[in-house]
């Protein structure tokens, strides 16, 4: 029986506590689940790549199945080159659901073997984003309480 894989795509600038109760969720559904920053070269980011990898291995340190990396170019190549059957996407709005299934009927286009998984975010974590985030920390607020446990936002190195 071929490995289940999939990916969860996303700029992760930061990860947020949405991100990591969907990646904690998705993990027993799959074989291994590649945690993949996009890199988008018109888009600057907040934290540097480095950071956001750090923190993302330093959240799921003890979990297996996760390979956290990054990635240029389509979703869609990245999952061809590494054998991933599934593309995970969280949910926390109906509009979030419109945009997710436009791109996922585009990447089934492009590449047929590939499905799109989608998961609900849990229901305290609805209103939460990284752009929020960012915000709250560009005005000077404390972030930490959107923020895993395990990232220390003072320590980052923007």
């Amino acid at each position: 029986m071929p490995q289940k894989i999939a990916v969860f795509p996303g700029s992760f600038d930061p990860i947020t506590r949405g991100h990591e109760s969907v990646i904690k969720r998705a993990v027993p559904l799959f074989d291994q689940l590649y945690i993949a920053i996009g890199l988008n070269a018109e888009k600057k980011g907040f934290f540097t790549i480095e950071q956001r990898l750090h923190w993302i291995e330093e959240v799921f340190a003890d979990e297996p199945k996760i390979l956290v990396t990054q990635y240029e170019g389509l979703t869609v190549d990245f999952c061809r080159q590494n054998n991933i059957g599934y593309i995970l996407r969280g949910l926390r709005t109906s509009a979030d659901f419109e945009f997710e299934r436009s791109i996922g009927q585009v990447n089934k286009k492009l590449y047929p073997d590939i499905e799109t998984v989608f998961l609900l975010t849990a229901p305290e974590y609805t209103s939460l984003n990284s752009s929020i985030v960012r915000d709250i920390l560009r005005h000077g607020g404390d972030a930490s309480q959107f923020v895993p446990e395990k990232i220390s936002l003072r320590e980052a190195n923007r």
